[in-house]
């Protein structure tokens, strides 16, 4: 034990972690407290109770969620040879906690969150197998009033985060997915078409598109929605290149606009007709947000009316979560920002 500490003094020992976690020293995790407490505060503010859930989930919860989550989950075999996962993300367990504690509950319910979430992933592309989630579950409030005021949570929570530049994409979780269904396209093609706009890759979006075989007319249809983004004058614009799919979900879409508008809610929204999740479960209307500082997603959302459908309750529900690790970089270079100014 001596000859080892002395090795030790004598030569710097590396002990690496796994790809996609980080360690966190006391400066940013004083730093990131703050903003915990700042979110949390904001939450239950707006009547949200906070809840936890536990890390590991039965897979067979999670994959009655979302397949599509669990695909992604990292899996493990308890003493007994049940099948365990570590939690994805909080939506589809919050789902399973409400069905399980809230089944009779008085609604709507509005529960928030803070907790870590893991996923099997691509560290080399910038991904984290281990992020911090920070959010709300509106449970029980239809859209488009219920979509309306998750919307406005979320941008007290980006307030309250010092994010006063940061922009709400507002999507259709339908639009793509219905469009492509009317243009026949089904298969491994459909999934290929949809991954590349959730990953908003439009050169990638045109080969696949191109390969699907549907014609230029219609590969020029869904690129020329894919662009389309700005104020609600833009579903005039999509509603002018036709198709009950884009029909549906322009008429959903506007009736979130004015109830956001009705709550003065509206001005940092923009809607993003090339909007997707990779997540599964979403329904009607989605949300990302972005920071002008920063070049990616800090968090999204949207409406999953059909999840908690899965665990026997059958409700409506609304939700977002804020990636934590980057809002607090958004945080840290607003905060710059605005001392060199």
């Amino acid at each position: 034990m001596r000859r080892f500490a002395g090795a030790a003094k004598s030569a710097k020992m590396i002990y690496p972690i796994p790809p996609g976690t980080r360690d966190v020293l006391p400066d940013e995790m004083r730093e990131l407290r703050r903003l915990h407490l700042a979110l949390i505060e904001v939450f239950e503010g707006r009547g949200y109770g906070e809840v936890a859930t536990p890390a590991i989930e039965y897979d067979e919860v999670l994959a009655r969620g979302d397949g599509r989550t669990a695909d992604s989950a990292y899996r493990f075999f308890d003493e007994r040879g049940d099948l365990l996962a570590l939690r994805p993300d909080m939506t589809v367990p919050i789902a399973r906690l409400v069905a399980t504690r809230y089944a009779n509950a008085e609604l709507p319910l509005r529960l928030c969150y803070l907790a870590n979430a893991f996923r099997a992933v691509r560290p080399q592309r910038g991904q984290m197998r281990e992020f911090a989630q920070a959010g709300v579950e509106l449970i029980g409030a239809p859209a488009p009033q219920g979509t309306a005021e998750v919307v406005e949570v979320l941008e007290a929570a980006l307030d309250a985060a010092g994010l006063d530049r940061a922009v709400i994409g507002l999507g259709d979780a339908d639009l793509h997915r219905q469009l492509l269904t009317e243009f026949g396209v089904e298969g491994e093609v459909r999934n290929s078409v949809l991954e590349r706009l959730a990953m908003h890759d439009l050169v990638g979006l045109e080969v696949e598109l191109s390969e699907a075989g549907i014609g230029e007319e219609r590969c020029a249809t869904c690129v020329a929605l894919s662009q389309l983004r700005g104020g609600s004058e833009v579903l005039e614009q999509a509603r002018a290149l036709g198709g009950a799919a884009v029909e549906r979900a322009t008429a959903r879409l506007g009736e979130t606009f004015e109830a956001l508008q009705a709550r003065g809610a509206a001005d940092r929204v923009q809607i993003d007709l090339g909007l997707l999740r990779h997540l599964g479960y979403y329904s009607g209307a989605i949300l990302e947000v972005y920071d002008p500082a920063l070049g990616y997603v800090l968090g999204g959302g949207g409406r999953y009316d059909g999840l908690l459908k899965r665990f026997g309750v059958d409700l409506p529900a609304a939700g977002f979560a804020l990636y934590l690790e980057r809002v607090h970089v958004a945080q840290m270079e607003e905060e710059s920002r605005r001392e060199d100014s």
